[in-house]
């Protein structure tokens, strides 16, 4: 601010006060005879009462020893001079002085009590607003952009924060948009250190000073400390009032807080990483040992018995172990393609090539698929009869999805029992019914049965990893569609799979579009 400027702010109230009491003596002087002098006096105060509310205490002193003047030289005998006929006046010169010192003294308290209210509730709404923008931000650096604005604009200060890394070292993590340039000198760190490793706060005020004057503040929560805050004021020889360093003490806990809920969610959500991806592994590694141990053993067995007996086999016994083996090969290529399609759906991997499928075929391609260990479960499809039932997905993820229902179906029904699969269309939707005569479940396991690794109790003796249906609500969630299962009546279990249905009038512009690549290419 310019000097003449400030100059001129502090001499306006006295300005003020002397034309104010000028005015009045002029209006009041034709009436003097008239009014008794206690009124006159009491009028007085008048800008006594003005000073001390709008500028403070000296202003209010000004007015009050400017008025008693006023008041003895053209109100009280002998007038137009400072002199007095009766002594008893200076005592209520006195009094007067005293009385407007009183006044003024309880004005300017009131109004600094006023104004320290005010502060405190600007503190309060400033620490409200803060901690509902911090506590709604799960990424750091957001939430460290969003706490330096609200500190720059109530405080007017700059601000440069350090937080912790590997090893307790100190790293700078955010500084102000206005000191792009900030310079680490080696008495700043110095001090930064200082209050990291002490905890206490340094710089203006205390007994750590430093150039350029900074304010540092540990960012602490409960017992750890997460880094530390440095304030900048704009005005370098501006001070930081005691009712700021306890506002600015609060916000650097609840910045602290909100580091350490950050950092505990970004530990908690690593550790649950971690632990899903043991539980994979192991899963992996329990399936390798389990599921594929049995169908290798029976590959080799059949593979060295054709070698070693070549002769003592007919070929209907060759016949035999050949499927025998095939069978074996099957079902290891499904399990090695349950566990591939999982890890690429819990990495983010899988993405869909959507091409227009007809669904019958997708059950044509099922059925023919679990044909050769369907046993003699018999398989039913249901299909309505108003023409071809059109679906916008990806026919492998489709088809691999519909043999994991059915195969699931086929694993838990007994031998000579009935699999239908029913398809109905509502107006938006394609709804796939895959209903079993199998063992069933309890009513708490038909939602967790798409949990990955979850197996019901009463499955335990069937082999399995878990994962089957887990891989088919995925496939199912990225055609946005919807997987779900029920008890069959009177034993059993329906799977009920539904996708969105495209309208005819999608079909036919995708049909156009084929139409004018296939004639481009033409």
């Amino acid at each position: 601010m310019p000097k003449w400027k400030s100059i001129w702010i502090s001499l306006r109230s006295y300005l003020f006060t002397t034309l104010l009491i000028v005015l009045m003596t002029f209006v009041l002087k034709p009436f003097g005879l008239a009014f008794d002098l206690v009124n006159i006096a009491l009028i007085y105060l008048l800008p006594v009462l003005i000073n001390a509310v709008f500028w403070g205490l000296s202003p209010a002193f000004y007015a009050a020893i400017l008025g008693v003047l006023a008041f003895d030289f053209f109100f009280v005998p002998p007038v137009m001079s400072f002199t007095v006929a009766d002594l008893r006046y200076l005592l209520s010169f006195g009094v007067y002085l005293a009385v407007a010192a009183l006044t003024a003294s309880l004005a300017a308290r009131l109004k600094q009590q006023v104004l320290y209210s005010r502060q405190k509730e600007a503190h309060t709404a400033a620490l409200y607003a803060l901690s509902k923008q911090m506590s709604a931000i799960a990424d750091i650096h957001s939430m460290l952009d969003s706490f330096s604005r609200q500190v720059t604009q109530t405080f007017d200060t700059e601000i440069v924060i350090y937080l912790s890394e590997d090893r307790n070292k100190l790293a700078l993590a955010h500084r102000s948009a206005d000191l792009p340039n900030h310079s680490q000198k080696e008495a700043e760190m110095s001090v930064v250190r200082h209050v990291f490793e002490s905890g206490e706060v340094s710089g203006m005020g205390t007994s750590h000073m430093i150039e350029p004057l900074g304010y540092f503040i540990p960012l602490r929560a409960e017992d750890r400390i997460y880094g530390v805050m440095a304030l900048y004021p704009k005005q370098s020889r501006t001070a930081i009032s005691t009712d700021q360093k306890r506002l600015l003490e609060a916000l650097a806990g609840l910045a602290a807080s909100a580091i350490a809920r950050v950092r505990l969610a970004e530990e908690a959500r690593i550790a649950h990483l971690t632990a899903e991806s043991e539980r994979l592994r192991t899963a992996i590694l329990n399936s390798v040992s389990h599921e594929l141990r049995t169908p290798l053993a029976t590959i080799i067995g059949s593979t060295t018995g054709l070698i070693e007996g070549e002769h003592l086999f007919s070929s209907g016994d060759r016949m035999e172990l050949l499927v025998t083996i095939r069978d074996g090969a099957l079902r290891m290529n499904r399990l090695v393609t349950n566990l591939l399609s999982m890890v690429q759906l819990e990495s983010g991997m899988l993405r869909l090539r959507k091409n227009w499928c007809d669904v019958e075929d997708l059950i044509g391609v099922t059925f023919s698929q679990v044909k050769d260990f369907q046993q003699h479960r018999k398989l039913r499809a249901e299909l309505p009869d108003d023409g071809p039932i059109i679906v916008l997905g990806d026919e492998v993820l489709l088809e691999q999805m519909m043999v994991n229902v059915v195969s699931n179906a086929i694993k838990y029904s007994p031998d000579y029992s009935e699999i239908v699969l029913s398809v109905q269309t509502t107006e938006d939707d394609i709804v796939i019914s895959v209903s079993d005569q199998g063992i069933g479940l309890n009513e708490d396991e038909y939602d967790r049965i798409f949990e990955k690794f979850y197996r019901s109790a009463a499955a335990k003796q069937i082999t399995g990893t878990g994962l089957g249906l887990a891989i088919c609500k995925g496939i199912v969630e990225l055609h946005e569609g919807t997987i779900s299962a029920k008890p069959n009546e009177p034993r059993g279990t329906i799977m009920t799979i539904t996708l969105p249905l495209n309208k005819q009038d999608d079909l036919n512009a995708a049909s156009e579009e084929r139409g004018i690549k296939n004639h481009d290419h033409e």
